[in-house]
């Protein structure tokens, strides 16, 4: 199967070789692009190196792709998967990884540890306002920097050769510009995801766990069983 997959451009690292694992073919398609703010990472590297911070949480892989090489020391460092924790581990920090993909989790994984700690999260210009009260909630501070935003590329997605399209978050649905086909597949990455796709009057018919991995082994049971 050719699968079109939304990501960022020039972050889509393996994407292939891991779908040639599951028998499928990918691209990439980008209804987003990102754009970095230095100034704001400068900011967040001096505070972690002052020792602000008791835990940083690195909800995706980009924030550590261009925070991590800055850092010269490091408290307690959580990553939201394996992938973000392989990015940061090229840069010598060992991250714990949540035990799902979705940071809705990152408050109960440290519990009662949070109470009277504080979290740096360097992030996307995305508001996530669950994952804030939460901490609160366990007691803990929280100190977000938006070290980068996402914009529409305004570009329509390229289908035309695609047997799916891969949704990979809820922003990069709700900001696509494309053509749906009736012998298209739709496939949400997540449940958050999907749940934008079906608000928007697009259910998908493959939602998978949060990752790449996760969800190709649901396509693959899905395809498998019709």
């Amino acid at each position: 199967m050719k699968i079109a997959i939304t990501r960022l451009e020039n972050k889509a690292a393996g994407d292939r070789a891991l779908c040639a694992t599951y028998g499928h073919d990918c691209y990439t398609v980008s209804p987003l692009r990102a754009e970095l703010r230095p100034d704001r990472i400068d900011t967040f590297v001096e505070a972690v190196h002052r020792g602000e911070f008791d835990c940083l949480f690195f909800s995706s892989a980009l924030p550590a792709a261009v925070v991590g090489p800055k850092l010269e020391r490091w408290p307690r460092v959580i990553a939201i998967g394996p992938r973000t924790a392989e990015v940061l581990r090229g840069f010598g920090i060992e991250a714990e990884v949540l035990p799902t993909f979705y940071s809705r989790d990152f408050a109960p994984y440290l519990g009662d540890w949070l109470r009277g700690r504080t979290v740096g999260i360097p992030r996307a210009d995305v508001p996530n306002p669950g994952l804030l009260d939460a901490i609160a909630a366990a007691g803990g501070t929280v100190r977000e920097e938006r070290v980068y935003a996402l914009a529409p590329t305004g570009a329509e997605l390229t289908l035309d050769g695609a047997d799916a399209v891969l949704f990979t978050s809820a922003m990069s649905y709700r900001e696509a510009r494309w053509r749906s086909r009736d012998d298209l597949l739709l496939v949400a990455i997540g449940e958050i995801t999907a749940d934008a796709m079906r608000a928007g009057g697009h259910p998908p018919a493959v939602v998978g766990d949060g990752s790449l991995a996760g969800t190709l082994e649901t396509l693959n049971r899905h395809t498998g069983g019709r």
